[in-house]
């Protein structure tokens, strides 16, 4: 490994300078210079030899290089063609030994095929775009993916809605989605001069692992489009969301159908989403899907 001074603003932008290149605000590029960060980041994530890591926006690879040499075997996702070609050349050798894979594109659109292609690696890392946090943590849990260990550094603003409980003003959907699959603990806060070029905003570093007790329900498929439809209309009552998911179901008009789940899952129906923790709205699910208005079960293979 040829490695750039990771720790030195004024070198990474000569480094980028040199090679023509410039910081893109568009893809939420931050690099991570603390080095004691990146080495807690990297401990936190437990890797050991021969194990196999998802790294999302690897940019020079100073989070690449902590793991690479905790032993990891690493498939990184990178969008930016210029990050790609100096990662080439960083790790050259790691890429010509079958240590380091490169994924090219938009994670988003990448992250299906790769999973197809190889299986659920050992862990997922990164210091994730603030653009696209949100979004990659509820896509992967929305199709039934779910790794063993992830640690992310993200924006603090969407630590706490990942860890937000119900009654909080910050738990949404995308906090139900993450702690419904994930035991989720903060591993360090990062302030904003921890990276360059420097956010306005301070981060958190989390670390995520795989819920042992997962899914908790009959059927995540009922699950996944239940909370989705309780938190795109949040201020309505729960019986008024129900209410209108049911509206063609075959077993009786939508409202009485809405008033059964609920009474069949205890929760009162003037209660809106906020207020439902996890545990109810597995309940609310798995009547739902008894009563027969719910999603069809998911295909035996897929992984959750």
């Amino acid at each position: 490994m040829r490695l750039p001074d990771y720790d030195s603003p004024s070198s990474l932008k000569a480094y980028l300078d040199n090679r023509g290149m410039a910081m893109q605000k568009k893809f939420g590029q931050n690099f991570l210079v603390n080095p004691r960060a990146r080495a807690k980041i990297a401990d936190g994530a437990a890797v050991s030899e021969g194990m196999k890591v998802w790294e999302i926006g690897p940019g020079l690879g100073a989070l690449t290089a902590e793991l690479l040499k905790r032993g990891a075997i690493m498939t990184v996702f990178e969008i930016d063609r210029g990050f790609i070609l100096a990662l080439e050349d960083i790790f050259s050798d790691e890429i010509k030994n079958g240590r380091l894979k490169i994924v090219a594109g938009d994670v988003l659109k990448t992250w299906k095929e790769e999973y197809k292609r190889s299986g659920i690696p050992d862990r997922l890392c990164g210091n994730l775009p603030y653009n696209i946090a949100a979004k990659i943590i509820a896509d992967t849990v929305s199709e039934t993916v779910r790794f063993e260990r992830c640690v992310f550094t993200v924006q603090k603003e969407v630590a706490r809605r990942m860890a937000a409980k119900c009654g909080s003003a910050d738990y949404s959907s995308f906090s139900v989605l993450c702690r419904w699959a994930y035991d989720i603990q903060p591993l360090m806060d990062l302030a904003g001069g921890s990276f360059w070029p420097r956010p306005n905003v301070d981060s958190q570093a989390v670390v995520c692992t795989k819920k042992a007790d997962f899914p908790g329900c009959k059927n995540p498929a009922e699950f996944l489009k239940l909370q989705r439809n309780l938190f795109s209309s949040r201020r309505k009552t729960v019986k008024n969301n129900l209410t209108a998911l049911y509206g063609n179901t075959p077993a009786g008009t939508a409202g009485a159908t809405a008033e059964a789940v609920l009474k069949d899952a205890g929760i009162d129906p003037q209660s809106r989403a906020e207020d439902l923790s996890i545990e109810q709205i597995c309940l609310l699910a798995d009547a739902s899907y008894e009563r027969g208005a719910g999603a069809k079960p998911l295909n035996r293979h897929t992984k959750i």
